[in-house]
């Protein structure tokens, strides 16, 4: 996965918004080599993937362009970046990417039928040559020099979730096979409060992982499910480096704040010179 890849074709998905509950569609567009990822909002402007148009990072990543936004865009952008597309076109019809099953499953699985289109141009890649630490919280994350893009992840949550660790390299068979299926995931009290508080309108034991005190209200896909989609998160947020990262994260209980903070601080000191990505 060297080379620059698109879609060979157009993809479509329609469904409802995990968080506004709002009908949503999008359709991602193959898209000529230096591209990168991009998104359009219907009737607005067209912009990068990149986290200087991150909006907000409770409970999901937002990214916008003035007054136009488009939220839970983290389970689309894991699915593309780690099954190798580096050009697209994300155009969305509502305000929030369709949960489907709370997974990347169906992202992947489409993408992964379609294949992708050589496109006979170097990807870009970013190596970093030192330790990069950042905290937010209790939470922490480090980036480490490696040769490969892997994830080591911990997470410690109040029962029933408890404490998990998943360690895994990210390539596209792992990734649609061991990470793509994880849903996203959280406990009844909480998602009664999200609901008063306006959020989670769209959410469902159909397309989330909801725990009761005494455990999982549907059967869980793996004992881990939880931290396996935190890594989901945390490809889909790594995203936005707009290059195909060639080093180490190792996460604990990091969120999407701190993955934009990390994000960010990444490419302002190693994007690889004249990159067009996220431009």
């Amino acid at each position: 996965m060297q080379q620059q890849h698109t879609l060979r074709d157009v993809l479509a998905f329609e469904g409802v918004g995990l968080h506004t509950g709002a009908r949503a569609s999008v359709s991602i567009r193959p898209q000529v080599a230096g591209s990168g990822l991009r998104f359009r909002v219907l009737d607005g402007p067209t912009f990068p993937a990149h986290p200087r148009y991150v909006v907000e990072t409770r409970r999901c990543t937002v990214l916008g362009s003035g007054e136009h936004r488009v939220s839970t865009v983290e389970h689309l952008l894991s699915a593309l970046f780690a099954m190798g597309v580096d050009n697209a076109l994300i155009e969305v019809d509502g305000p929030e990417i369709p949960v489907l099953d709370g997974s990347s499953a169906a992202f992947a699985e489409a993408i992964a039928k379609m294949g992708l289109a050589n496109q006979h141009a170097p990807r870009q890649l970013m190596a970093i040559d030192r330790p990069l630490y950042f905290r937010d919280g209790d939470a922490v994350l480090i980036v480490l020099p490696a040769q490969e893009f892997r994830v080591k992840f911990a997470v410690d949550y109040a029962p029933p979730i408890g404490a998990h660790f998943l360690d895994m390299r990210i390539d596209p068979d792992i990734y649609i096979r061991e990470i793509a299926p994880a849903r996203t995931f959280g406990y009844l009290h909480e998602v009664e409060a999200l609901l008063k508080a306006g959020l989670a309108r769209g959410g469902s034991l159909d397309n989330a992982l909801v725990f009761a005190p005494d455990g999982a209200m549907t059967p869980q896909r793996w004992p881990n499910e939880t931290v396996r989609h935190k890594a989901l998160d945390l490809i889909g947020d790594f995203a936005l480096l707009g290059a195909w990262p060639q080093f180490e994260v190792v996460s604990i209980k990091s969120g999407h704040r701190l993955h934009a903070q990390a994000v960010g601080a990444l490419r302002a000191a190693f994007a690889p010179p004249l990159s067009v990505f996220g431009t």
